[in-house]
């Protein structure tokens, strides 16, 4: 059963950092593309970051934020700096696992980062 649980989150003023952790079990995580999406109140939910072979990242994070992984604790995680209040909303971790010639996605719980101005 493919699991992956977020912490991290929480409430914190503009220029500050936090780091989301994404705990995955249930597949292969070395094998698999990890991300990071993120959904603010009444707009669309948007890929933040995602971590493969390689990583990529949103413009509006670009230089900011940095995903990164440890395939030895099946974990993914996302800095965040010199956060902006338009960063507020809530942050999903994902998993797009390869089995056979099919890919399933899969989605977190959720953790919702406030960044107040």
């Amino acid at each position: 059963q493919v699991q992956l649980v977020e912490s991290g989150g929480g409430l914190v003023q503009a220029g500050g950092s936090l780091r989301l952790s994404c705990a995955a079990s249930g597949f292969s995580f070395a094998l698999s593309v990890m991300g990071w999406y993120r959904q603010a109140p009444g707009k669309q939910r948007e890929l933040v970051a995602a971590s493969s072979g390689s990583t990529n990242y949103a413009d509006s994070v670009k230089g900011r934020f940095t995903i990164s992984r440890d395939n030895a604790k099946n974990t993914v995680y996302l800095q965040m700096n010199s956060l902006k209040p338009e960063d507020t909303a809530v942050y999903y971790c994902t998993a797009q696992v390869t089995r056979g010639l099919t890919k399933y996605n899969y989605w977190g719980q959720g953790t919702q980062v406030t960044v107040s101005s």
